[in-house]
């Protein structure tokens, strides 16, 4: 990657959920809205306007629950938005091109082989929820982050350890080094 452009980062100034009161804007013409839903919709042009300003969109997904944190869930409502990242007539995606990479944690292991293979549907559900946009996620993962801090998994701090090991050269290796200046 080139460059990179952070847009929105969910939980450290969470978007407001949708509603009854503004859930309606992205199917309502413009004209018919009520004042929340001209709100509503705005946030959503500004949301998906950086997006489209960005050649990169990073995101943090922490697992929460075993699914998505519910501002992760509230960005991604405001992205599904006909005329503005899905073509309102032909139904094409308007989002794709970026790189969308997601930094995704766990506090416990949920790979293939442990007791709760399965249980992450968060990483499982994001591409679905904005495949309509042409957003394509990379997941990057750190599993048992939890390990150093809770006892019941002192002898997991090993694993922990090299899975954090293993995101972090993934995430070396988006960035291609750039030559010093002579």
């Amino acid at each position: 990657m080139a460059s990179a452009q952070l847009t929105a980062v969910p939980g450290s100034d969470p978007l407001p959920h949708l509603d009854t009161a503004t859930g309606l804007a992205r199917v309502m013409p413009a004209e018919l809205r009520t004042p929340a839903q001209a709100a509503s919709w705005a946030l959503t042009e500004e949301l998906i306007n950086e997006i489209k300003e960005a050649d990169t969109i990073l995101l943090g997904l922490p697992l929460y629950n075993f699914g998505a944190p519910s501002s992760v869930k509230a960005w991604v409502d405001h992205l599904i938005a006909p005329g503005l990242s899905v073509d309102a007539e032909t139904h094409a995606p308007l989002l794709g091109g970026r790189e969308f990479v997601v930094l995704a944690s766990r506090g416990g292991g949920y790979a293939e082989g442990t007791p709760r293979h399965g249980w992450d549907h968060a990483e499982p559900w994001l591409p679905h929820a904005i495949s309509l946009t042409g957003l394509e996620p990379r997941f990057i993962t750190a599993e048992l982050t939890l390990a150093n801090t809770n006892p019941a998994m002192a002898e997991l701090i090993p694993l922990a350890q090299q899975s954090l090991a293993e995101a972090e050269r993934a995430i070396d290796a988006l960035w291609t080094p750039v030559p010093a200046l002579a």
